[in-house]
């Protein structure tokens, strides 16, 4: 039980939707991980350098991983990883990432794994979030900032992730705009079209937090995408023995 969550740009609530799933799969009974392969931005606390969402992440998780397999590539300035792994002469490749997944996995019953920023985002010359993506090889949960713009962003952002012949197993609303014009509308319009479940909506919180959050997000659905997901892995790794 381990997913991929993208979205449809940054600081539009991944981490929050991240942190309230791991909320929910501890609270099931399930051991569960968060995992953030690439953070940049590091914050001061306490004579130690910290990432937010690396933090949050393993505060709403049940599994104590060391900060290595949580997340391998932790960044200081806040800007795009390419760029902050250029400023510090550091090269992002897949092998420490993926290792690190594995190791998480021999750990944990779910692995939740919150890519950066959206899904596309550049980590180096020849590399990116999608690259990850496809090489984890997990069901995708798209978050979708609601705002003006959302639908546009949502849409395209599904259309690279089946691009990537990943699956969509579904979407979370997360409203970052508390005033934006006719949210129903737009909910209904991504309801007919993204073409997968939508998993909940996460209202403007004054005060967020994984629990809170979790209260609004019903990850039920899951099951069937993840059954498919793990009959076509199954699939596509007997062919590639025969």
């Amino acid at each position: 039980m381990n997913w991929f969550v993208t979205g449809t740009d940054t600081g539009i609530g991944k981490t929050l939707v991240s942190s309230a799933m791991l909320s929910l799969l501890a609270g099931s009974g399930l051991r569960a991980v968060g995992m953030k392969p690439v953070a940049a931005g590091l914050e001061e606390s306490d004579g130690e350098w910290r990432n937010e969402d690396v933090e949050q992440l393993h505060a709403a998780g049940n599994v104590d991983a060391p900060l290595s397999q949580r997340c391998p590539y932790l960044l200081r300035a806040p800007m795009s990883p390419h760029l902050a792994a250029r400023e510090e002469g550091v090269h992002i490749s897949l092998l420490p990432m993926l290792s690190a997944f594995a190791e998480l996995s021999a750990r944990a019953d779910a692995v939740v794994v919150e890519g950066v920023g959206g899904f596309c985002v550049p980590f180096g010359d020849d590399l990116d979030s999608a690259d990850l993506a496809v090489a984890l090889g997990l069901p995708v949960i798209l978050v979708v900032g609601l705002r003006l713009g959302c639908l546009n962003h949502a849409l395209l952002s599904a259309e690279a992730v089946r691009a990537r012949g990943l699956v969509l197993a579904g979407w979370v609303a997360s409203v970052v705009d508390p005033s934006m014009l006719a949210p129903q509308a737009n909910l209904q319009t991504l309801r007919a079209r993204l073409g997968t479940p939508l998993l909940g909506v996460v209202p403007h919180l004054q005060h967020p937090s994984a629990a809170q959050a979790a209260r609004h997000i019903d990850l039920r659905a899951l099951r069937a995408t993840a059954a498919h997901a793990a009959r076509r892995a199954a699939a596509e790794e007997s062919a590639a023995l025969a």
